[in-house]
């Protein structure tokens, strides 16, 4: 079925994905309706050409919330600037699809809260400034989690030990300020777990970001308590290990996400990526988890559950010590 937008002549929002191929020309792309809300629970909002227009186009696929993540060291304070800004250009492309549909709004922008952190490619930085404009921008209100830190042994853009040093003084900030901490773990996971022994699991949750390990390893941090999202790798064809870990993470841990504009899914591989494609790889996710041809009821129930896990998570009320500081 054609979205309203389709019907009402050119809306000032494209909600049609293409794949460039290498002649130039672009193929369209067809999403899959899942007919439930989604969330995107990690995107770099403010790395998109457009963030306003990427964010109406992830309304316009029913994806309404969305975590974007913030490097206080790399990216500074515009992100927080600006972002006001964004939501509110992207209401207003909504109102002018409306205007142009019988004077009614197809869809809502998404909710957007946020993450701050020191990314271990930047752990190199961390001092008492780093630390300082962290706490500060912890302690905004629209900020929902510590992230995302952690260990990056495939890169090593910091030194190892400062990665690990870094990583254990956010753990404890994340504890401090009643945050959910965000991970981000390649090719580290030994030595992030035993930081996170060491530390202590963070009561407000903890996530693994942007899972691409296997099933073993999975599990090891479902069982300390870990929350785990999957983005556009899972859609890959060389990822079966990863498609192993999806099905022993608890339907109740389970998250979705597109790590935008990194790693989009199949079928755009190879595209930007943008939080509206987080349907490809929650499409896939059902395919894995129920089969082909699983009831709407039964992906409905599985889609949800993955959406109120990411609220649950990332979408709590400001937390005490964010309001203690803050006033």
């Amino acid at each position: 079925m054609a979205h309203p937008a389709q019907e009402c002549g050119a809306p000032p929002v494209d909600e049609l994905f293409r794949k460039h191929k290498k002649n130039g020309q672009a193929q369209i792309v067809n999403a899959p309706h899942l007919l439930t809300p989604v969330a995107d629970s990690h995107a770099h909002v403010h790395l998109l050409s457009d963030p306003a227009l990427a964010l109406a186009r992830a309304g316009a696929h029913e994806v309404a919330f969305v975590e974007t993540i913030v490097d206080v060291v790399e990216d500074g304070a515009a992100p927080f600037e600006q972002l006001d800004g964004w939501v509110a250009q992207a209401q207003l492309f909504v109102r002018q699809m409306g205007s142009l549909c019988c004077g009614q709004a197809p869809y809502d922008v998404p909710r957007v809260r946020m993450a701050a952190g020191v990314h271990p490619h930047n752990a190199k930085a961390w001092d008492a400034d780093a630390e300082r404009a962290l706490i500060q921008r912890l302690h905004d209100p629209r900020v929902s989690a510590l992230g995302e830190v952690g260990l990056d042994y495939h890169y090593d853009f910091s030194p190892r030990d400062a990665q690990a040093r870094a990583f254990a003084r956010q753990v404890e900030l994340a504890q401090e300020a009643d945050l959910p901490l965000v991970l981000h773990v390649r090719e580290a996971f030994d030595d992030a777990f035993s930081i996170m022994e060491e530390a202590g699991w963070n009561p407000a949750g903890v996530l693994l970001h942007c899972y691409t390990s296997d099933a073993q390893e999975a599990a090891r941090w479902v069982d300390a308590g870990c929350s785990v999202a999957f983005g556009g790798a899972l859609t890959f064809a060389s990822s079966d290990a990863i498609r192993q870990a999806l099905r022993v993470v608890p339907l109740d841990r389970l998250l979705l996400e597109t790590d935008a504009p990194y790693m989009a899914p199949v079928p755009l591989r190879g595209e930007r990526c943008e939080p509206a494609q987080v349907v490809f790889t929650a499409e896939r996710a059902l395919t894995e988890l129920l089969g082909e041809g699983a009831p709407q009821a039964e992906r409905a129930r599985v889609l949800a559950a993955t959406y109120e896990n990411a609220l649950a998570l990332l979408d709590r009320p400001p937390t005490a010590w964010q309001e203690e500081r803050h006033a």
